[in-house]
């Protein structure tokens, strides 16, 4: 009987340790609303003619009313430009990091061979002016993200659209929930099952503890990974990357209430 005690406060206090650290924020932020079945453009809307994260993938991307998401950067002179890699060789053939590199010697690059630039972030949020929801992906370094923060937050606090802020550093939402905790954040997970050990724990939403998100950005294919439904269940919004059919969206729908998308009219 004692043994059978001992085991049972052991599993209480590891499912009370298990929920503390994968809890989301206990607030609904009034933006979720507004992601109800949304559909949020990947990059932009683009194909093979209009690049991603391009100035003509965000114009396509409202003309057709979708959402758009997109990825920042901290150049190495302080500015705050829309680019995904972490590195430009496989969109402009050049393989330095856009954190090496000026907003000048930035401008020089072309986007997958087109006449297209790398636009700023205020290039983009004075091109979409508030018409719809932006998705921002922080992309740093290393998990110091805090100069990145600071600078795109001081061009997002100026913007009056609705906008909210993701990364798969949980740094970026724990910044946001000290500093700006109205802004809308959120964690960006998969599952990571073939990676390093600190990445499992990540798809394991086990830094939420951090940040408290308000929703998780899971990549759709591992919909049914425990810890994404736990986390899901406990309150946090479920947003699913990156459906590439309308086939694959439709099988997505039990598992999330707005998708992010790209190769295709969803």
């Amino acid at each position: 009987m004692n043994g059978f005690i001992v085991i049972s406060v052991t599993l209480l206090i590891f499912a009370a340790l298990l929920l503390f650290l994968i809890f989301p924020a206990v607030r609904c932020h009034p933006l979720r609303a507004k992601l109800k079945g949304i559909r949020i453009a990947h990059r932009g809307f683009h194909d093979s003619t209009v690049p991603e994260n391009s100035i003509a993938s965000f114009r396509a991307a409202l003309e057709h009313g979708y959402a758009i998401e997109t990825d920042i950067h901290l150049t190495a002179d302080g500015e705050v430009v829309v680019f995904h890699d972490d590195t430009l060789k496989r969109m402009c053939g050049i393989d330095r990091s856009p954190e090496d590199m000026t907003l000048a010697e930035l401008r020089e690059c072309k986007l997958a061979n087109s006449d297209a630039h790398i636009p700023t972030l205020g290039e983009l949020l004075n091109l979409v002016d508030g018409r719809v929801l932006l998705l921002i992906e922080f992309k740093c370094r290393s998990m110091t993200c805090a100069p990145l923060c600071e600078a795109a937050d001081a061009i997002l606090s100026q913007y009056r659209g609705d906008y909210m802020i993701q990364s798969f550093y949980p740094t970026v939402p724990a910044w946001y929930k000290k500093h700006r905790p109205e802004i809308c954040r959120g964690q960006l997970s998969s599952a990571f099952y073939r990676d390093k050990f600190h990445m499992k724990l990540l798809g394991c939403l086990f830094y939420d503890f951090l940040s408290r998100p308000d929703f998780v950005s899971y990549e759709h294919t591992h919909k049914n990974n425990i810890f994404r439904r736990l986390a899901t269940a406990l309150g946090a919004y479920p947003i699913g990357w990156t459906f590439r059919t309308q086939e694959e969206l439709e099988q997505g729908r039990e598992a999330f209430e707005a998708y992010i998308f790209e190769n295709f009219k969803a």
